[in-house]
C-alpha cells in the first residue's frame, strides 16, 4: 500500500505537469514541468523524500528498460535517419559536452555555496 501511495504522488505531480503544458504555450515537455513541480514540492516541504523514496528508486532502477522502445524506433526509422546521421551525431556529441560542462560548473558552484554557508554558520 505504501508503494501505491508513493506512485500516486508521483503520478499526480506528472498529471499536473501535463496540465501546465496545456495551459502554458511554451515548447517545454510536460515531463519537465512535472520534474520542476516535484523539485518545488520537495524543496518547500510539500512532499517529503520519504513519501516517494521507494517508488522513485524503483523507477530509476527500471529506467534502462524504458529506452528499449526508443532504440527499436530508431532502428525501424533507419532509412529516414541515414541521410542525416552524421549531422545528428555531431549535434548529439556537441550538446552532450555542453550539458556535461554546464552541469559540472553549476554543481561546483552549488558545492562552493554550500561550503561557504557552513563556514558562516560555524563562526556564529
Amino acid at each position: 500500500m505504501k508503494i501505491l501511495r508513493q506512485f500516486t504522488i508521483i503520478l499526480v505531480i506528472s498529471f499536473l505537469g501535463e496540465g501546465i503544458k496545456m495551459l502554458i504555450p511554451l515548447p517545454i515537455p510536460s515531463s519537465v514541468w512535472g520534474l520542476v513541480l516535484m523539485l518545488a514540492a520537495l524543496q518547500f516541504g510539500i512532499v517529503k523524500v520519504e513519501q516517494v523514496k521507494e517508488a522513485s528508486s524503483f523507477l530509476i532502477e527500471i529506467m534502462p528498460v524504458m529506452f528499449i522502445p526508443a532504440g527499436v524506433g530508431l532502428i525501424t526509422a533507419w532509412p529516414v535517419l541515414k541521410p542525416v546521421f552524421v549531422p545528428v551525431m555531431i549535434i548529439t556529441a556537441f550538446s552532450t559536452v555542453i550539458v556535461m560542462a554546464v552541469t559540472g560548473i553549476v554543481t561546483q558552484k552549488m558545492i562552493k555555496m554550500g561550503r561557504n554557508g557552513e563556514d558562516e554558520n560555524v563562526s556564529d
